[in-house]
C-alpha cells in the first residue's frame, strides 16, 4: 500500500518545475504576469540560489514562523504567496529577511519550532534549497522507476483544501496521479500543506478509514 500524508501527488515524470508548469491553472496565473505560476519560486531557486539562501538563514527561527502556517479558506481563487518571489525579486515581498510573526501554535510547537531552527542554524538551507536545484537529475532518475512510475498497489492521497500551492483540487496537477494509480483513493482534508501537523486527528482518521475498508483483513478491533 502507499499513502501521501503532505498534499504533493505522486509525479512519475519528476515533480519538477518543466513538468509541473504545463498544468498551471492560467485562468488563475495569466502567463504573462507568472509564467511559471505558483511556481514561480522554484525558478527563483535556479536563478538566485544564494539569494533565496541568505534570506532564509537571516533569521531562521522567524523564517520558520512564516513558513509553518495554517490553511485559510481566504486564499481560495487568488495566486498562491509563491508566485510573486521572482516578480518581488525575493522571498517575503523582497524583505531581506523573513518577517518576526508569533508562531502558528495549530501548526508547530515551540519544541517542534526549537529542533527546526536548531538543525537549520546548523546545516544552513543549502541542503534543502538544493532540491530546486537538481531538476535534470531528478528527471533522469524517474525515468529508470519500475512500469513507468506506475503504482499498482492501492493508494491513498490526502488533497489538502487549502494549500494553494500544490493545489490539487482546482487545478490539473493531481491528473497524472490518477492516470499512473491503478486503485487510488482520494480523500479531502481542510488544512493547508502541513496537513499532518495541522489536522492530525483528521489526517489519522482517514488514513484508518482507508486501511479498514481496503484491507479489512488486517484490521482488528
Amino acid at each position: 500500500m502507499a499513502s501521501s500524508i503532505c498534499a504533493c501527488p505522486t509525479f512519475p515524470a519528476a515533480l519538477r518545475q518543466k513538468n509541473l508548469i504545463p498544468l498551471v491553472d492560467r485562468s488563475l496565473y495569466p502567463e504573462s504576469r507568472f509564467a511559471a505560476g505558483q511556481w514561480e519560486y522554484a525558478l527563483f531557486y535556479e536563478e538566485n540560489f544564494g539569494k533565496a539562501r541568505a534570506v532564509f538563514e537571516a533569521d531562521i527561527p522567524a523564517t520558520v514562523k512564516v513558513l509553518f502556517r495554517a490553511g485559510s479558506a481566504d486564499g481560495k481563487g487568488k495566486p498562491a504567496v509563491t508566485a510573486h518571489v521572482r516578480n518581488n525579486k525575493g522571498w517575503f515581498g523582497g524583505l531581506q529577511k523573513a518577517p518576526d510573526l508569533p508562531r502558528d501554535a495549530s501548526v508547530i510547537s515551540e519544541e517542534d519550532l526549537h529542533q527546526y531552527a536548531s538543525a537549520l542554524e546548523r546545516n544552513g538551507f543549502f541542503g534543502p534549497g538544493s532540491w530546486y536545484m537538481n531538476t535534470e537529475r531528478n528527471i533522469a532518475f524517474a525515468k529508470d522507476a519500475k512500469d513507468g512510475g506506475r503504482i499498482s498497489l492501492p493508494a491513498l492521497f490526502l488533497h489538502a483544501a487549502y494549500d494553494y500551492i500544490c493545489a490539487t483540487i482546482d487545478s490539473r496537477l493531481a491528473d497524472p496521479m490518477r492516470e499512473h494509480c491503478a486503485n487510488l483513493t482520494e480523500v479531502t482534508v481542510l488544512s493547508g500543506h502541513w496537513m499532518a501537523q495541522e489536522k492530525p486527528v483528521d489526517v489519522n482518521a482517514a488514513i484508518a478509514k482507508w486501511l479498514a475498508l481496503k484491507f479489512p483483513e488486517l484490521w482488528r478491533a
